[in-house]
């Protein structure tokens, strides 16, 4: 699972450089996930720019991937293609996660 992060300020980015979060690789995705975030700052935000399929083992990853956050640490998404979008508005995920335009446009709306 190709995840990369980088740190600014108090928040760090994960950028997901596959196509696909679906069921071949949601294990992966949560393990890298658990890695990545382990020491998380007080925000991480997950960059979906690249990912134009995600299906419901993607999904629950994303979720499970949430819960599994450091106390006081928020996760966010940003550049949701709209098949992606499609599926967290049609589970009302849209309503559990903040979504922002870009990761660039979530560093602007929140200060880190």
């Amino acid at each position: 699972m190709n995840l990369t992060s980088e740190r600014i300020g108090d928040c760090l980015i994960i950028r997901v450089g596959e196509p696909r979060i679906d069921a071949a690789v949601a294990i992966r995705f949560k393990d890298r996930m658990r890695d990545l975030t382990a020491d998380a700052a007080t925000r991480t935000v997950l960059d979906l720019s690249e990912v134009d399929f995600i299906d419901s083992s993607g999904l629950g990853a994303i979720v499970a991937s949430m819960k599994q956050m450091p106390d006081g640490v928020s996760l966010d998404l940003s550049g949701l293609m709209p098949n992606v979008e499609k599926v967290f508005r049609l589970t009302r995920m849209d309503t559990v996660f903040t979504i922002h335009q870009s990761a660039e446009s979530a560093l602007q709306d929140r200060a880190c």
